[in-house]
């Protein structure tokens, strides 16, 4: 199951950073300079197109968690990717009654494992061209790569793109994308 886990996160990952190479310095996101130093909760705070997952993170009391060893590997939602739910779904989960619903969805874009987008490519092609990713949150993300792109696919039929990825962390990497995966309810 760990494999499959890590298999999974490091190929989505792979196929969408192209572009980075393994030496390559951490991109920038949300227009704040990520540090491999900095934990995946320190370097999130920084990112301007993070403050609602930030927010939720707080929220759902997970903030120990990913402040810990890790390894995680963390598909970063954006806010505009929360602003894209429907109208009330973010102010609705934020609220104390629906923590453990909230805890679900962000628990749904972290993997047990510290998966660099090499090595999700490579699982993804080894798995002839879809890869199943277990998140700790239990849901399963269909990893696929479209002209050097990753996405992944949640339960409900939702498809995200990493849109920066290899954002390495001292306790992880942090895999950013365009849409809020979701969890069958």
């Amino acid at each position: 199951m760990s494999k499959n886990l890590l298999r999974g996160f490091t190929l989505a990952a792979a196929m969408s950073a192209v572009a980075f190479a393994a030496d390559a310095k951490n991109p920038k996101v949300g227009g704040a300079a990520m540090f491999e130093t900095k934990n995946i909760v320190e370097n999130a705070i920084n990112s301007k197109d993070h403050t609602t997952l930030v927010a939720a993170v707080k929220a759902a009391g997970l903030v120990g968690t990913l402040e810990s060893k890790g390894p995680f590997t963390v598909f970063a939602p954006t806010n505009e990717a929360f602003a894209a739910l429907p109208k009330g779904t973010v102010d609705t989960l934020l609220k104390p009654e629906n923590k453990a619903t909230l805890t679900k969805v962000l628990t749904c874009h972290v993997v047990a494992a510290d998966a660099m987008a090499k090595t999700v490519a490579k699982m993804i092609k080894d798995d002839g061209g879809e890869h199943d990713i277990k998140t700790v949150g239990g849901c399963v993300l269909k990893a696929r790569e479209s002209m050097g792109k990753i996405t992944l696919t949640d339960e409900n039929g939702g498809i995200s793109h990493v849109t920066i990825a290899d954002v390495k962390q001292s306790n992880g990497v942090i895999h950013v994308v365009d849409k809020v995966l979701l969890p069958k309810m």
